[in-house]
């Protein structure tokens, strides 16, 4: 097995912990990227991998996706991920996820975890009887905090529709084609968002009992989820998960913008090449999915520092998504250089590592 820093996706990461309780059947790894503004904050990503190798491909990718997203945000975090490997049968129980808080906890706050794929937030309320160090909790309504998904399709579908004023000159969304590639709390919520203001959508999910429910309820249409990427339309959204942004994948593509919330959606920094030069507008994807990690960000912040909820705040944040986008897409018109190269940049700059 190659060394660490040999593995592909590694970018100088500060840390990569591997942790292993064998009375609490606990693997996982928690990678952070940069603590360069604050502590790396990140979901826990809860999933069997057939081959080890892939989790800690993820817990790589997925901590530097955090250390940008985090920072093109405005974020005072910087950026980790962990990911808790499973059985084939997905099992966990109350000594798995005490072995994993106190892994978090004796990282000293250098780390702040929250859902991520696979987790609930029943996995968080578990965790936080052994750590602090932990966000997306259960909270009141109208208050920043728990489920990140709402939130996180709020932003992308911000972006979207500066996406469609950015590429198509439009400035409403009435009769804009959108082809949705996830139909779960965050693809459902896209999908929702955008009906309401008249765009036309076409839905797929490996679930296709649940892609036909939301199809039905918002006068869509479900297909495949095999053929949802060569649907012809005019916003591509990838909403499940991620390196879906590969050669075959982009050959498929028949839009003139690719706009979602799945993170890492290109495989390798070329695809994002790939993109630019067929003339496919790219949302980079830790800019247009940070309402999710601004929401939780927030909530954490505010009970660290004992400061009441502002929601207000979060609204404003979120609403800083699209003109973040606005920036990167004016940048790349006039440099010629694809938007996932001009965000990196960007990004990088914030984190120290320009």
């Amino acid at each position: 097995m190659s060394t660490l820093w040999t593995e592909a996706d590694w970018d100088a990461h500060e840390q990569v912990q591997v942790v292993h309780d064998h009375a609490a059947s606990l693997t996982a790894i928690i990678a952070l990227h940069s603590t360069h503004l604050g502590p790396g904050a990140g979901g826990t990503r809860f999933w069997h991998y057939s081959d080890p190798s892939g989790a800690m491909r993820d817990a790589l990718r997925l901590s530097r996706g955090m250390s940008y997203k985090n920072a093109m945000a405005g974020l005072p975090m910087g950026g980790g991920k962990a990911v808790i490997l499973l059985d084939k049968n997905r099992r966990r129980t109350p000594e798995m996820l005490a072995a994993f808080g106190d892994a978090v906890e004796a990282l000293n706050g250098r780390y702040v975890t929250a859902a991520d794929v696979g987790a609930s937030e029943a996995d968080m309320v578990a965790i936080r009887q052994r750590t602090a160090h932990v966000c997306g909790l259960p909270v009141d309504a109208g208050t920043v905090g728990g489920d990140p998904g709402p939130f996180t399709a709020m932003g992308i579908y911000h972006g979207i529709k500066a996406a469609v004023a950015h590429k198509l000159g439009k400035d409403h969304l009435k009769g804009v084609r959108v082809a949705v590639q996830g139909c779960g709390s965050v693809g459902g919520g896209v999908a929702r968002l955008l009906a309401k203001d008249g765009a036309r959508l076409i839905v797929a999910d490996i679930n296709e009992a649940r892609a036909k429910a939301l199809a039905s309820e918002i006068d869509g249409k479900a297909v495949a989820a095999d053929r949802i990427m060569g649907t012809p339309c005019d916003v591509f959204s990838p909403n499940a998960l991620g390196a879906v942004l590969d050669d075959a994948g982009i050959a498929q593509l028949d839009c003139a913008i690719v706009a979602g919330g799945a993170n890492n959606q290109l495989a390798r920094p070329e695809h994002g090449d790939q993109l630019s030069g067929r003339g496919i507008l790219y949302a980079p994807d830790y800019v247009i999915n940070a309402g999710g990690i601004i929401n939780v960000s927030l909530e954490y912040l505010a009970r660290e520092r004992a400061e009441p909820s502002d929601i207000n705040g979060l609204r404003e944040r979120i609403a800083q998504i699209p003109v973040r986008l606005t920036q990167i897409w004016s940048q790349s018109d006039a440099s010629g250089k694809g938007a996932h190269t001009i965000a990196d940049a960007m990004a990088r700059k914030l984190i120290g590592r320009s």
